[in-house]
C-alpha cells in the first residue's frame, strides 16, 4: 500500500485560499489514481477531487471552478489548490491513493486503496 501524509490545512477567512499537499511513499505511486475527500462534523466523508495517473481530473460539483487537483509523479506529491473558500468547505481533508473514477464528478476509494491521516481546514465567515 501507499503511505500518505497530508499538510497545508489551517484557518482562513471566506474568500481566501489554501494549498493542501499530500506526500506519498511507494514506488508504484505513478500508477494510482489519487483523490481528495473531506468530512465535516456529523457528515459522511465525501468526494472532492481526483486525478488519474495520466492527469485526467474530476471534481465534485460543489468545488468545480474553485479547486484544482494536480500531481507530481517524479516527486510523489499530490496537491489541492483551494480558492474562493467558503465556510461550508470547513472539514477534515483526506488524501487517498488508488481511487476509482467512474465519472468526472465522482470517485471512491478502491478496496485496496489507502487514506492519509487528514488535515483540518477551517473557513471563517
Amino acid at each position: 500500500q501507499v503511505q500518505l501524509v497530508e499538510s497545508g490545512g489551517g484557518l482562513v477567512q471566506a474568500g481566501g485560499s489554501l494549498r493542501l499537499s499530500c506526500a506519498a511513499s511507494g514506488r508504484t505511486f505513478s500508477r494510482y489514481a489519487m483523490g481528495w475527500f473531506r468530512q465535516a462534523p456529523g457528515k459522511e466523508r465525501e468526494f472532492v477531487a481526483a486525478i488519474s495517473w495520466t492527469g485526467s481530473t474530476g471534481y465534485a460539483d460543489s468545488v468545480k471552478g474553485r479547486f484544482t487537483i494536480s500531481r507530481d509523479n517524479a516527486k510523489n506529491w499530490v496537491y489541492l489548490q483551494m480558492n474562493s473558500l467558503k465556510p461550508e468547505d470547513t472539514a477534515v481533508y483526506y488524501c487517498a491513493a488508488d481511487v476509482i473514477l467512474p465519472s468526472i464528478d465522482y470517485a471512491y476509494l478502491s478496496p485496496s486503496g489507502s487514506w492519509g491521516q487528514g488535515t483540518q481546514v477551517t473557513v471563517s465567515s
